[in-house]
């Protein structure tokens, strides 16, 4: 069976409210056990934790926060964005304007620009999201989407990677940077270090580290003189 560690792509927190938690061993699990018992460890991690919020994050007045979110030390969270659904953000990680974070986990210091969309995702330390990001959680396949049962997958080296949901957008590296007007999802795992040109569409595959990902458009288009 193909293997999917958390390790191999992310940097656990190491900052200490969030490294004394469930948090701070995720990397030495295997992707799918992870996104199967992701809402039992956020309960354990909000149960240990003495401040949901630190008092160093800063929340625009405009921003919408979930009673059962995580916002660590120096995170900023910028105008009528919405943060929900047990998401976790990390030191240091940046929300720019009008973005939605729906159950998604961001490591230290990473930045999402703006009007990015996550959902059901994993993002790795340093890695930055220009703007316009779009991840996808669920299969347009479904019969209904309202009420999804089809199991996302991704490929990998050697085979299919089962992830063991229905709900699964992408696991983003450290240190990967994206231009902007990208959709990732459902089922993405992007190595440590990738760089994503602007326009870049992709589902239902793995890239390994160091990659760089673009378009046709992006380095084939026609530059001419005006007349």
């Amino acid at each position: 069976m193909t293997s999917v560690r958390l390790g191999d792509y992310v940097t656990e927190p190491v900052e200490e409210q969030l490294a004394t938690t469930p948090y701070g061993a995720m990397g030495g699990l295997e992707l799918r056990d992870f996104l199967a018992g992701w809402e039992e460890l956020h309960r354990r991690a909000l149960a240990k934790l003495e401040v949901r919020v630190h008092p160093s994050a800063f929340v625009h007045p405009s921003a919408i926060i979930g009673d059962d979110v995580i916002l660590g030390p120096g995170v900023r969270v910028h105008e009528f964005s919405t943060v929900r659904k047990g998401s976790v953000l990390c030191a240091g990680a940046s929300v720019g304007f009008n973005c939605e974070v729906t159950h998604a986990f961001v490591g230290e210091g990473a930045v999402l620009g703006h009007r990015i969309g996550l959902n059901s995702t994993v993002v790795g330390a340093r890695a930055h999201l220009s703007a316009n990001v779009m991840v996808a959680a669920i299969s347009m396949w479904n019969q209904d989407m309202r009420h999804p049962q089809k199991e996302i997958f991704f490929r990998v080296p050697g085979g299919l990677y089962r992830c063991g949901t229905w709900a699964f957008g992408a696991l983003i590296g450290d240190d990967v940077q994206t231009g902007s007007g990208i959709s990732l999802g459902p089922g993405v795992a992007l190595g440590r270090g990738c760089r994503v040109t602007s326009g870049v569409l992709m589902a239902a595959r793995s890239v390994p580290a160091q990659s760089v990902l673009s378009t046709p458009g992006a380095t084939d288009a026609r530059v001419r003189r005006r007349r």
